[in-house]
């Protein structure tokens, strides 16, 4: 994502902004974990089957099967740490759980809980994961339905997967205004809390 696409997304930001009282903070993470321990795990459970043919099959002592296994330990983990890189043993509930915990710690590290009305509503996209999530604060959380959300979310995703990223967010943060819009009017002294900028992880 260059500048011309952030200042596309600020942009939209500010006019969906002007439709209401609320505040929309837009956070791209290109991956929410690194996900290193699922390979080191995964080496360390397959290395547990070493020492069972060598005993079967071989009189090999104890001390040296224990080397084997240390050095065929140390080998996977290497390649599944190589071969493994962007989650690939990673299962997608893991994916989730670490983007949604992602979410909901840049929902408060980013003042979200802090606006005037309680308003504030974090759009947060996970790229590695392939994950989008909103965010919302008391004042606007329970008045809408979360379909309405996952409709959101359900056409940003779909965009990505058109590669048309920046076309999506644009869309979302339009869709985010009108329905803010419906909940959270401007007021009369409305003033912009929070930067536009969209925020890159």
């Amino acid at each position: 994502m260059d500048s011309d696409d952030r200042d596309a997304i600020a942009a939209a930001v500010a006019q969906a902004e002007r439709l209401t009282s609320g505040e929309i903070v837009v956070v791209i993470d290109r991956a929410a974990s690194s996900y290193r321990s699922v390979p080191m795990v995964l080496a360390l459970v397959l290395s547990l089957f070493v020492p069972w043919p060598l005993l079967a099959l071989t009189m090999t002592s104890a001390p040296r099967i224990f080397l084997i296994q240390l050095i065929c330990a140390a080998l996977l983990m290497a390649a599944l740490l190589w071969y493994g890189r962007g989650g690939r043993f990673v299962p997608g509930f893991v994916k989730r759980g670490r983007a949604h915990d992602v979410a909901l710690r840049e929902f408060t590290a980013r003042g979200l809980t802090q606006t005037r009305g309680r308003t504030g509503v974090l759009l947060y996209v996970a790229l590695q994961e392939r994950y989008a999530e909103i965010v919302t604060d008391t004042g606007i959380d329970g008045k809408v339905d979360p379909e309405t959300w996952r409709d959101i979310v359900a056409a940003l995703l779909d965009a990505a997967r058109q590669e048309r990223l920046r076309e999506g967010l644009i869309d979302a943060v339009g869709a985010l205004g009108r329905v803010l819009a419906q909940h959270a009017p401007p007021a009369v002294d409305d003033a912009d809390e929070l930067p536009n900028k969209v925020i890159l992880l």
